[in-house]
């Protein structure tokens, strides 16, 4: 009997500290577990508990705060009321995800790469796909167009029956629409608001948890951050150093990388000179045209991503403005151009930082000539 009274004692007792958990939407259910390290994401958070794994995004525009809370249960867990077993405001996801909606282009790379392409039974903004994977499995109805990225088309999320929708989160969006309504996790991909190359490119762990790929995901960056790390070492052996500038004017603006961007710090790690090097800023600055000519005209080379039909040239590119005639880069034709429809550019460089950077150290290091041509950006004819 006094054994009998010790259970139900301390049933209540477990009963009333869960209670009082989600009631207030707080962490105690998540207290203890293993952190994973993570050396260089600061958005991102795992914790390895017996039977579940907690990932904590924190919120890119509101420091001190959390985006998102997943906690991820294998598919071995028990099922059955697993989401009461947690705060309320908290993500349960069941993995690994089989049947997922993924919107971004970037995101199907990584998966293909992982040997996961598989699980995507869906995607958004399919004319931006340059995947030749996905675009072959999207001819042959293994892989539905679920719509703009922005605003997914639910009916047809639900009509293939799809686990989870992975969609990239914006500042002040107000949610995503009917999306919320669905009921299914929403993964919320954070990572291109990391400040680091190597940051962004970290993200794969927490990818390979939801895919049952942890194990390649692991392996991936570890080979990632090895050939980052040796190239930059390489550029440091250089015996030339040029400058560079980067994209161009669209409109009446001149979106340029600061200093502190992913873009930027690729740059100084290719130790390259850089006339925003000095910028604080982790994301892009609004330019006028006037303004970078008088501040990077001098630039040696210049380097820009552009989307077309046809390879760029430079009648091309001053038939778009008869200012770039201004730019050193421009009269020492030293201009690169990456078309972004015929390179797989965005499907693979922010989780493959270490090709982006062989680039930049091939074009402004001229001396480092070994390392082979460029792989995405070529010199304008």
């Amino acid at each position: 009997m006094n054994n009998l009274k010790i259970i139900i004692t301390c049933a209540a007792v477990a009963l009333v500290l869960l209670c009082s958990c989600n009631a207030g939407g707080g962490t105690a259910a998540f207290s203890g577990g293993d952190t994973v390290r993570l050396k260089y994401a600061e958005l991102l958070t795992i914790v390895k508990h017996d039977s579940f794994t907690v990932v904590t995004i924190g919120d890119p525009w509101n420091k001190g705060k959390t985006l998102h809370t997943y906690v991820l249960v294998g598919e071995k867990q028990a099922g059955g009321g697993m989401a009461s077993r947690f705060p309320a405001s908290a993500t349960v996801v069941r993995t690994p995800l089989r049947r997922a909606v993924v919107t971004t282009s970037v995101h199907c790379g990584l998966l293909v790469g992982l040997g996961k392409g598989d699980a995507i039974k869906g995607v958004c903004d399919l004319r931006y796909i340059n995947q030749p994977w996905i675009k072959r499995q999207y001819a042959c109805g293994k892989i539905a167009d679920c719509g703009n990225s922005t605003a997914p088309t639910l009916e047809k999320i639900i009509e293939i029956d799809a686990d989870a929708v992975l969609i990239s989160p914006f500042q002040n969006s107000g949610g995503y629409g009917r999306l919320d309504e669905w009921g299914s996790p929403i993964i919320e991909l954070a990572d291109y608001m990391e400040t680091s190359a190597l940051g962004r490119a970290e993200w794969m762990k927490f990818y390979g948890m939801l895919f049952g790929a942890e194990g390649r995901a692991d392996s991936l960056f570890a080979a990632v951050e090895k050939n980052y790390d040796a190239l930059k070492e390489t550029a440091k052996k250089s015996h030339t150093r040029k400058s560079v500038i980067i994209d161009k004017v669209e409109g009446s603006v001149w979106y340029v990388p600061g200093g502190r961007s992913t873009i930027g710090g690729i740059i100084a790690d290719a130790n390259a000179g850089y006339a925003f090097a000095s910028d604080k800023s982790s994301g892009s600055l609004q330019l006028t045209f006037e303004t970078v000519l008088a501040k990077a005209g001098g630039s040696d080379v210049w380097m820009y991503r552009y989307s077309g039909a046809h390879p760029a040239s430079y009648t091309s590119l001053l038939a778009e403005n008869n200012g770039y005639a201004e730019f050193k880069a421009f009269k020492d034709k030293a201009v690169y151009g990456c078309n972004t429809t015929t390179t797989t550019f965005y499907e693979d460089t922010p989780f493959r930082p270490d090709w982006l950077l062989r680039d930049f150290i091939i074009i402004t290091h001229p001396d480092l000539s070994s390392l082979g041509k460029p792989k995405y950006f070529e010199p304008l004819k």
